[in-house]
């Protein structure tokens, strides 16, 4: 399995998460569903996520986004499988 920095995927965990918003995991609990990783995980990445411009709505636990800032959403959409598989998500 190819190494990949932190750098890479702690951005591409964001742009993940921001793309399971907009898909209807929209809450702590349906990230660790989707995803796998630790609830301290999926906190820490939703509070960073404001950092690429990104901007998400949180009305009582659950989010909305409301512009995704300084990432191409049509690229996300594009490359969505090979974000998953340097994450190792499902």
């Amino acid at each position: 399995m190819e190494e990949y920095s932190k750098t890479k995927t702690s951005f591409y965990r964001r742009i993940y998460v921001t793309w399971l918003i907009e898909q209807g995991s929209n809450s702590v609990p349906r990230i660790i569903a989707a995803t796998g990783m630790p609830r301290r995980t999926a906190q820490d990445t939703l509070a960073a996520i404001h950092e690429l411009a990104i901007i998400l709505e949180n009305n009582a636990g659950i989010y909305r986004v409301v512009d995704w800032g300084a990432v191409n959403r049509e690229w996300v959409l594009m490359n969505i499988e090979q974000i998953k598989r340097v994450l190792n998500y499902p």
